[in-house]
């Protein structure tokens, strides 16, 4: 079975993930979303807020586990014995961290796992977490952000 992990804070969970998902699964038997607990990182939605945000997008989708992960994701990936990180990428800039990324990790894990970028399509370019966190503040409805089963979120 081939697995890949796709790691992000997620915060929120936005189509553009849930895009990189369906995609994923088209060429993965099982995506595993790992949702990183970073402490020192200021979200908007805690992180068992959004295990269950993410849950919810997932609840008839058995392919799909969710999960809450704090430390390396090459840790990660051997525990599943993953093939591969799934990753989205929007721009250069996004491009060149995941590159560095990819680098690292292929290092740290003896080139075991790889790093599968999935480019972001064209209308969901500009959707960023960031973004949604901030017209959440600004209490704007975000629906065209989100999927269906996260509407609840836009006020």
């Amino acid at each position: 079975m081939r697995t890949a992990i796709f790691p992000g804070s997620f915060d929120p969970f936005t189509l553009g993930h849930a895009d990189i998902v369906s995609r994923g699964l088209r060429l993965f038997d099982k995506v595993v979303i790992a949702i990183g607990v970073n402490p020192d990182k200021k979200t908007l939605f805690s992180p068992e807020e959004r295990l269950q945000q993410i849950q919810a997008c997932y609840a008839h989708e058995p392919r799909v586990e969710v999960l809450l992960w704090q430390g390396l994701m090459v840790d990660l990936a051997r525990q599943w014995q993953a093939d591969c990180f799934l990753k989205g990428v929007r721009s250069v800039v996004d491009f060149e961290y995941e590159r560095t990324m990819a680098s690292i990790n292929a290092k740290i894990s003896d080139a075991s796992i790889e790093t599968c970028l999935l480019y972001a399509r064209p209308e969901l370019e500009a959707v960023q977490s960031s973004v949604v966190r901030e017209l959440l503040h600004h209490k704007a409805d975000v629906k065209a952000f989100l999927p269906e089963a996260l509407h609840y979120l836009s006020k």
